[in-house]
C-alpha cells in the first residue's frame, strides 16, 4: 500500500510513525512545505522570550530520524498543491527549484494544519507586521528584535499566542500593549475566571485593551495604529494573532465535503467524502464530549491522538475510535497558570444545555506547609450531577487539578465521584480533603439542598429592600471592602446578634471565599431563615467587578524578569537625624485572604508609631488590598516586592494624632450620624424615618439615644431587675418604651398621640414600633448612651433587642466620618 501523508506536524508525523509500526511493507511519503517536520509549535513563544535558548530544541523530529528509524520518504521544501480523485495523484511542487511532478496514492491523508487569520486592513502588508504559526515565523520575528531593536510592540489578539507573546516579549524587554475586541482575554475561560489574569497581566507592566479592536495601519516614523474608538497608538511592531482558519483549500479545489467553519468534514474513521482520503490535524471539525455539536479545537494533543486513530483506518484495521473532544487546554502567564477542561459557562448557555455552577477558592497544598498558594476554581454540572466543565487559576498544583477534573469529565463521573477520589496527599502536594474533593463537596451541598447559593452575577441585581444582605466577614475585613447595602455581623457572634436579622425576607449571606457563609447558612436555616450563600464569596465578587484595578501606580512599577516590584515611595525630607527603625517581619505565607489582612492588623497593633512592619504573603489579592487597608487605616505603605508567587510589604505605623493635627478637618464621608435627645414621639418618627431612608440608600447610619432619648427604647414590658430608691421612682416617671411617648405639641393629655397614630395606620405608615425595628434590622447602628443610662437607672435588660452600647468616642468616632450630623 502506497500512503501519501500532506503534513508533516502533529497529526502527519504521528500517523506517518504509527502506520509503520503497524505495516513495515507500506510505501509512506510524507510531504512538507516548509524546511521542518514535527516541531514544537505550543513552545515558539518561548523561543522568543529567552525560555527555550537554542533554536535546534524546537524541532522535536528531524527529517534523518523518520528515514532511518521508520523508513518513511520524508520530503521538506514540497508543498502538495493540487489532488487529482480520478487518477488518484497528487500534484507537487518542490520549492527548492521551482519544479513541479506528479505522486500516486493507494490512501492520501491530509494534515495540512491551520493558517493565521488576516484581516483586510490599510497597512496590513507592512514589514513590521507579523504572524506566529511555525518555526519560519519565530526566526523572522527573532531576527527583527535582534537587527532594528524595537522599543514597543502591540499584539492583537489575547488568545493563548497573544497572551504568550505578551509575556515573552515583556521578558525580552519590549513595552508591550494588547489589543482585543473581545470584553476578555483567553476565550476558554469565563470572564470572572479571566480577570484574574487580566489583573496579573496589568500588574508585570502589560497595558491591555479589552473590548477595542483596530481599524487598520500607518507607517510613519512608526507604525501608527488606528483603534475601532477612533483612537490611535504608535508601536514599532505587531504581533496579529485573532486566531487560525483551517487549511482547507486543497480539499475545497479536490471537490471534499467541507464541514463546519470552512473546515474538512470527516466520519469517526477520519476519512473524508472521498473513502480513499483521510484528514486530521486543525484542518478538520471535531465532536465536543458535552454538546455533541461540530467544534473547531486546534490543539496538539487532540492532534496526535488522531494521528494514531487515522493510520489503523487507513490499513482498515478495525477498532473504536473517538472523534470527541473535550478541550482540554493550560497557559502560562508570567508566574501565574489558567486551565479550563470541558465547556464554558458562556459555552453553555450558547448550546442551551441547563447547568448549575459552584467557586471555591483552595489553597495548592496543607497551608501550614510553607508555600501554599490560593487556586480559584469554577466547576459547572447539571442536575444529575454530571461534570460540564471546569476551570482553575492560581500559581502552583492548576495542571494538577484540572487533569483530574478531564480525567473525570472524559470517563463520565459526577460530583459524587469528585466527593469520593482518594488523592494523594501529604502536605507539601495537597490537604486530606483535596480542592477537587471540595468542589464535589460544594456542588453535591447544591444538589442534596444542603446550601441554596447566589452568584457574583446576580449581587448587583438584588433589590436591597427586600432582602437582608449580611456580611458575616470580621470587621477588619470590611475595611478593604464590601457589598452595598449589607450590614456585618462576623460569624463569631451571629448566634448573639440573630434577633438583627429579619425573618420575613430573605438573607442573602457572603463571605470572603464562601465557607463561613455555609456555616453561617446552616445556622439560619436550621431556625426557620430563608438564606442563600454567595458562591465563592466576595473575592469571586472582588475579582470579577475590578476590570481595571488600580493596583500599582505607574510611577510607581519596575518590572524586571523575576517579577514585579513596587519603588520605594519617596521619604520626605527632614532635619531630623536619621534613626534606626524598628522593623518586626511576620510570615503570612500560606494564609488566603482575609489571612494576611487579619494578621497585619494584629501585628501593627503592637507597634508604636514610626516603628515598620515587614509581612510576606503569597496570596494574590495582598498588593491590592494591602494599599487600601493602609489608607484606610492612616498607615503608610512603604514598599512591595515580588519573588515568584511571595509578595512583601513593608507599612509603617502611622503616628497618633498631635492636637495640631486633629484639629484639621477630617473629610466626611457619606455616613449619616444623629443624636437622638428628645422622647417626643414625632421626634422619633422622623428620626426613624431619616435613618430608615439612609440605609435604604445603602449608607452606614448610626443614631446615639441619650437622656430621654433613651426612653424610645425601652421595653414595653416591665423587667425584673434590682434597682435602687432613685432609679426606681426614675423608672416610674419616665414612658416605658415607644409606645407611650407623647407628642411634642397637642399631646392632649395623650390623646394626641393616638390620633397621630390612627392617622398613620389610615395611611399605611408604618408604626414608629416597626420603624425601630426595621431599622435594626436593615443596620442601622443603634446605641444607647451609658453615661445616661446610668444617671436615669435605666438597665441593659430593659432595652429592645439589637440596642448596643456605647459612650461619646464612639459617636464622634462615627461623627467624623459622616457628612450628615443630626441633633434631634
Amino acid at each position: 500500500m502506497k500512503v501519501l501523508i500532506v503534513g508533516g506536524v502533529a497529526g502527519g508525523a504521528s500517523a506517518a510513525t504509527r502506520l509503520r509500526r503497524l505495516d513495515e511493507t507500506a510505501q509512506i511519503i510524507l510531504f512538507e512545505k516548509g524546511e521542518f517536520i514535527s516541531y514544537a509549535n505550543c513552545g515558539l513563544p518561548y523561543y522568543l522570550g529567552g525560555a527555550i535558548k537554542e533554536r535546534g530544541r524546537l524541532v522535536v523530529t528531524k527529517p534523518e530520524l523518520l528515514i532511518q528509524q521508520f523508513n518513511i520518504d520524508v520530503r521538506i521544501f514540497s508543498e502538495v498543491i493540487q489532488i487529482d480523485r480520478e487518477q488518484k495523484r497528487v500534484t507537487v511542487k518542490n520549492h527548492r527549484t521551482g519544479e513541479s511532478y506528479f505522486e500516486t496514492y493507494d490512501k492520501l491523508l491530509l494534515s495540512p494544519g491551520a493558517e493565521p487569520k488576516k484581516p483586510r486592513l490599510d497597512g496590513m502588508d507592512l514589514e513590521e507586521i507579523f504572524t506566529l504559526r511555525n518555526v519560519a515565523d519565530t526566526y523572522k520575528i527573532d531576527d527583527f528584535i535582534k537587527k532594528l531593536k524595537p522599543r514597543r510592540a502591540l499584539i492583537v489578539g489575547a488568545g493563548f499566542i497573544g497572551v504568550e507573546m505578551a509575556e515573552n516579549l515583556k521578558h525580552r524587554g519590549l513595552e508591550v500593549t494588547v489589543v482585543e475586541f473581545l470584553d476578555q482575554a483567553v476565550a476558554s475561560l469565563d470572564f470572572e475566571m479571566a480577570a484574574i489574569l487580566h489583573r496579573h497581566m496589568r500588574e508585570f507592566g502589560i497595558q491591555l485593551l479589552l473590548g477595542t479592536g483596530v481599524a487598520g495601519f500607518n507607517k510613519t516614523e512608526a507604525i501608527e495604529v488606528v483603534l475601532s474608538n477612533t483612537l490611535t497608538l504608535e508601536t514599532d511592531m505587531v504581533i496579529m494573532s485573532i486566531g487560525i482558519t483551517p487549511e482547507s483549500h486543497l480539499a475545497k479545489e479536490a471537490g471534499l465535503t467541507l464541514g463546519v467553519g470552512g473546515s474538512i468534514a470527516v466520519d469517526e474513521s477520519y476519512a473524508t467524502s472521498d473513502p480513499d482520503i483521510f484528514a486530521v490535524g486543525d484542518a478538520i471539525s471535531v465532536r465536543h464530549l458535552i454538546s455533541g455539536n461540530e467544534v473547531l479545537i486546534p490543539l496538539a494533543g487532540p492532534a496526535n491522538k488522531q494521528g494514531r486513530a487515522v493510520a489503523e483506518s487507513i490499513l482498515g484495521i478495525p477498532g473504536k475510535h473517538h472523534r470527541e473532544v473535550q478541550g482540554s487546554a493550560i497557559l502560562k502567564v508570567f508566574d501565574l497558570t489558567a486551565a479550563s477542561t470541558g465547556l464554558t459557562e458562556k459555552q453553555l448557555k450558547g448550546n442551551n444545555i441547563p447547568y448549575l455552577k459552584t467557586y471555591i477558592h483552595p489553597s495548592s497544598h496543607a497551608s501550614y506547609y510553607p508555600g501554599s498558594t490560593p487556586i480559584s476554581m469554577k466547576l459547572l454540572f447539571n442536575q444529575e450531577g454530571r461534570i460540564l466543565g471546569a476551570q482553575a487559576v492560581g500559581f502552583e498544583g492548576v495542571d494538577k487539578r484540572i487533569d483530574v477534573l478531564a480525567t473525570a469529565l472524559r470517563l463520565g463521573a459526577t460530583v459524587y465521584d469528585l466527593e469520593e477520589l482518594e488523592l494523594c496527599y501529604a502536605p507539601p502536594y495537597s490537604s486530606a480533603k483535596d480542592p477537587v474533593n471540595m468542589l464535589g463537596f460544594t456542588a453535591a451541598n447544591m444538589l442534596k439542598g444542603d446550601t441554596k447559593v447566589f452568584h457574583y452575577d446576580e449581587v448587583d441585581g438584588l433589590d436591597r429592600n427586600k432582602i437582608t444582605l449580611l456580611d458575616v466577614r470580621a470587621q477588619e475585613e470590611t475595611i478593604i471592602g464590601t457589598l452595598d447595602g449589607a450590614i456585618n455581623l462576623p460569624l463569631e457572634v451571629l448566634r448573639q446578634n440573630m434577633a438583627k436579622i429579619p425573618k420575613d425576607k430573605p438573607v442573602y449571606i457572603f463571605c470572603q471565599v464562601g465557607l463561613r457563609g455555609y456555616v453561617a447558612e446552616r445556622i439560619l436555616r436550621q431556625i426557620g431563615y430563608e438564606v442563600y450563600n454567595l458562591s465563592g464569596g466576595f473575592k469571586t465578587y472582588k475579582q470579577a467587578k475590578e476590570q481595571y484595578p488600580e493596583v500599582l501606580r505607574s510611577d510607581m512599577v519596575d518590572t524586571s524578569d523575576s517579577g514585579v516590584k513596587i519603588k520605594p515611595a519617596e521619604t520626605p525630607l527632614s532635619a531630623e537625624p536619621e534613626t534606626q527603625v524598628k522593623v518586626i517581619q511576620v510570615d503570612a505565607c500560606g494564609l488566603q485572604c482575609p489571612g494576611p489582612i487579619m494578621k497585619t492588623a494584629e501585628n501593627m497593633r503592637a507597634l508604636q508609631s514610626g516603628e515598620q512592619l515587614m509581612i510576606q504573603a503569597t496570596d494574590p489579592a495582598f498588593t491590592s488590598d494591602i494599599k487600601v487597608w493602609a489608607e484606610k487605616t492612616g498607615n503608610r505603605l512603604l514598599s512591595i516586592s515580588r519573588d515568584k508567587s511571595t509578595f512583601t510589604a513593608l507599612i509603617e505605623k502611622g503616628f497618633e494624632p498631635s492636637v495640631s493635627s486633629a484639629a484639621k478637618a477630617v473629610p466626611a464621608g457619606n455616613d449619616k450620624t444623629m443624636v437622638v435627645f428628645s422622647g417626643d414621639l414625632d421626634k422619633a418618627i422622623a428620626a426613624f424615618i431619616i435613618a430608615n431612608g439612609a440605609a435604604a440608600m445603602g449608607r452606614k447610619v448610626t443614631m446615639f439615644f441619650t437622656f430621654w432619648g433613651i426612653n424610645i427604647l425601652r421595653k414595653p414590658e416591665k423587667v425584673a431587675v434590682k434597682k435602687n430608691f432613685i432609679e426606681s421612682m426614675f423608672g416610674l416617671m419616665m414612658p416605658r418604651g415607644s409606645a407611650k411617648l407623647g407628642l411634642s405639641r397637642m399631646n392632649m393629655g395623650g390623646l394626641g398621640g393616638k390620633m397621630i397614630r390612627g392617622l398613620m395606620k389610615h395611611h399605611n405608615v408604618s408604626s414608629l414600633e416597626e420603624l425601630i425595628q426595621a431599622a435594626i434590622s436593615n443596620g442601622v447602628e443603634v446605641l444607647a448612651c451609658q453615661m445616661s443610662m446610668d444617671l436615669m437607672g435605666i438597665k441593659e435588660e430593659e432595652l429592645l433587642e439589637g440596642v448596643g452600647l456605647a459612650g461619646v468616642a464612639t459617636f464622634l468616632g462615627s461623627a467624623e466620618t459622616s457628612d450628615t450630623n443630626l441633633f434631634i
